[in-house]
């Protein structure tokens, strides 16, 4: 019986926000790019719950989920600027604890994208995006991640250089660290798959 309620209970709100001005936003765009339908939260709260990083986010997983219900341009752009969108760490915890099987990491990734390509990026996340244009790099150049490569790149994107430079003799005394990269055989390769995707995203609307 009780089950029976909770399920009567998310179909009505579900329709309720469906309805809602029948306006579209960002959540429309969400469910375009990844098929993750926000309208299916319910607000448990389970995945905000378990989120391991909740806690440094400005908006916690289940609240993202509910500025997207309202279909609102403000709370969009609140979204896109967000910090949260950029510390979440697509562990997964949210997605295999949520009743309604909704992706949020996935959705998470798409929303990133689009506010990098828009350049509304939380200027807190500066360091997250240069980590990742390191590591992207440093695979697009050796076909496999080069630790003193991503490192370099790293620092010099972020003039943090001289954090956790003590660790690095030690690692390197450890076979930890190579100071040559570690290449494939076929770089060239590696290369025109980058190319043929960036390619691609292009082309997209």
């Amino acid at each position: 019986m009780v089950e029976n309620k909770h399920n009567s209970q998310s179909i009505n709100f579900i329709k309720m926000i469906e309805n809602h001005n029948g306006q579209s936003g960002l959540s429309d765009i969400v469910f375009a790019g990844t098929g993750v339908k926000a309208e299916k939260c319910y607000q448990c709260g389970k995945c905000s719950a378990g989120c391991p990083v909740n806690v440094d986010m400005d908006f916690p997983p289940s609240v993202v989920m509910r500025m997207l219900q309202y279909k609102d341009d403000e709370m969009d752009q609140k979204i896109l600027g967000s910090k949260s969108i950029w510390l979440c760490v697509t562990c997964e915890m949210c997605y295999s604890r949520c009743p309604m099987e909704i992706d949020i990491p996935k959705m998470m990734d798409l929303l990133r994208e689009k506010a990098y390509k828009e350049k509304k990026a939380n200027k807190s996340s500066h360091s997250i995006i240069a980590f990742h244009k390191a590591f992207l790099n440093s695979i697009k150049r050796n076909g496999r991640l080069s630790e003193i490569g991503l490192l370099g790149e790293y620092k010099l994107a972020t003039f943090d250089i001289m954090k956790d430079v003590n660790l690095a003799l030690p690692m390197l005394s450890r076979g930890k660290l190579h100071l040559l990269p570690d290449k494939i055989k076929n770089t060239k390769l590696m290369k025109r798959i980058f190319k043929r995707t960036i390619n691609q995203e292009e082309a997209q609307p």
